[in-house]
C-alpha cells in the first residue's frame, strides 16, 4: 500500500503529472494572450506608488498634518499590505505589466527593513536592560511588575506610572532591585546604585522624563526614561504630533549635553526609528533592535503590535542582543535588550 502510494503522488505520478499539465495550460494560455501587457495598468501604477511612497517617504511634507510621520510610523506595513493585494489583482488580471512592476515596491521594501528580517543577536551582554509602559489604568499593576521582573533585566524603566499605584510597583519590584527612583510618571529600578538622580524637561508640562547614572561593574552608564506626549490621528488635524515633536527636541538636547559617555535611553516614544520628528534623538543613538534584533518587534498595541514605539536606544555602548517579553496587562508589550559595556 505504501508503495503504491509514492507511485501515485511521488515523482513523475499522475498527480504531478496533472499539476505540471495545468501550469503548462496556464502559461500556454497567458504566451498566447495578447493583452498581457495591456490590461492591468492600474495596478501597476499603484505598486509604483507604494515603491515611491517608501523610497521617497523623507520627502512627504509634515506641513500637513504631519504626513510623513504618519507615514514613517506605519512604513513596513506599506509593503506588508498592499504588496499581496496587488499581486492578487495582478493575477486576476492576468497582467503581466503588473507583475514586473510588483517587483519595484519588492526591492524597496528588502532594501529598506531586510536587515530586520535575520536574527543579530550574539549573547546578552554585561548588563540587561528593560522597559515598559505599564499603562496608568492596568487592572494588575503587582502581575506587570513580576512579569518584567522575570526578564532578569539589571536595569528596569518604567512610564505611565500612576501616582496611586507607585507604592504596589516599589513593593513587587523591591526584592529584585535594590535601588530605584520615581520622578513624575516615570521610575527606575536597579540592581546597582543610582546617583545624580533628576527629572529631565521636554516641555510637557509635569514630569515624564529622569536621568540617573547606574554604576555598574564595568562603570558609570547614563540611563534616561521617557515617556513622548501620544499622539493621535484626527480627521481634520491629521497626525497630531506637535508636542511629542517638541519633547523629542529637548530629550534630544539634554542627551546631546551628557557628560557621561555611554548612555541608554529607555521609554515609549510614541514614534519609530523612521520617524523624523525623532531625529533629535536617533541621530545620535543607535536602536537596539535595529542592530541587534531579530524581526521588527512591535511593542504597539499589546493585542496586535503594529509599530515600535517603546524603544531602547544607545550611545557609546555596544548592543547584543533585543527581544520583546510576555504580554502583561498593559496596551504595550515590554521589551528588552542586552548591552555589552
Amino acid at each position: 500500500m505504501v508503495q503504491a502510494y509514492k507511485t501515485q503522488t511521488g515523482n513523475g505520478g499522475p498527480g504531478d503529472r496533472h499539476t505540471r499539465s495545468r501550469f503548462r495550460g496556464l502559461l500556454e494560455r497567458w504566451r498566447g494572450d495578447r493583452g498581457i501587457w495591456r490590461r492591468g495598468l492600474v495596478v501597476a501604477s499603484f505598486a509604483v506608488l507604494i515603491a515611491l511612497l517608501m523610497l521617497l517617504h523623507a520627502q512627504l511634507p509634515n506641513r500637513i498634518g504631519n504626513l510623513g510621520s504618519l507615514s514613517e510610523t506605519f512604513l513596513p506595513w506599506l509593503g506588508v499590505v498592499f504588496v499581496p493585494l496587488l499581486l492578487v489583482a495582478a493575477l486576476w488580471r492576468r497582467s503581466a505589466t503588473a507583475l514586473i512592476a510588483l517587483l519595484f515596491p519588492v526591492i524597496v521594501w528588502f532594501n529598506l527593513f531586510g536587515g530586520l528580517l535575520t536574527d543579530k543577536s550574539s549573547g546578552r551582554g554585561d548588563l540587561t536592560v528593560a522597559t515598559h509602559n505599564v499603562n496608568a489604568e492596568n487592572p494588575d499593576p503587582e502581575g506587570t511588575a513580576e512579569e518584567v521582573a522575570a526578564s532578569g533585566a539589571d536595569v528596569l524603566a518604567l512610564q505611565e506610572l500612576d501616582h496611586g499605584q507607585v507604592p504596589t510597583y516599589e513593593r513587587a519590584l523591591s526584592s529584585a532591585y535594590k535601588y530605584h527612583s520615581v520622578q513624575g510618571t516615570v521610575g527606575l529600578w536597579s540592581k546597582y546604585p543610582l546617583s545624580g538622580t533628576r527629572p529631565v524637561e521636554i516641555r510637557v508640562g509635569w514630569t515624564r522624563a529622569m536621568r540617573s547614572v547606574v554604576t555598574t561593574p564595568q562603570g558609570e552608564v547614563a540611563v534616561y526614561v521617557a515617556h513622548m506626549p501620544s499622539v493621535r490621528v484626527k480627521m481634520r488635524a491629521g497626525f497630531t504630533a506637535n508636542q511629542r515633536d517638541n519633547s523629542a527636541d529637548a530629550l534630544g538636547e539634554a542627551i546631546a549635553d551628557e557628560p557621561v559617555r555611554k548612555v541608554v535611553l529607555l521609554g515609549d516614544l510614541n514614534g519609530t526609528m523612521n520617524d523624523r520628528a525623532l531625529n533629535a534623538i536617533t541621530s545620535q543613538m543607535r536602536s537596539t533592535q535595529g542592530a541587534a534584533g531579530d524581526g521588527f518587534g512591535f511593542s504597539w498595541p499589546a493585542s496586535f503590535p503594529m509599530a515600535r514605539i517603546d524603544q531602547i536606544l544607545v550611545k557609546g555602548v555596544e548592543p547584543v542582543s533585543s527581544w520583546t517579553l510576555p504580554r502583561t496587562d498593559s496596551d504595550h508589550l515590554p521589551i528588552a535588550a542586552g548591552i555589552e559595556l
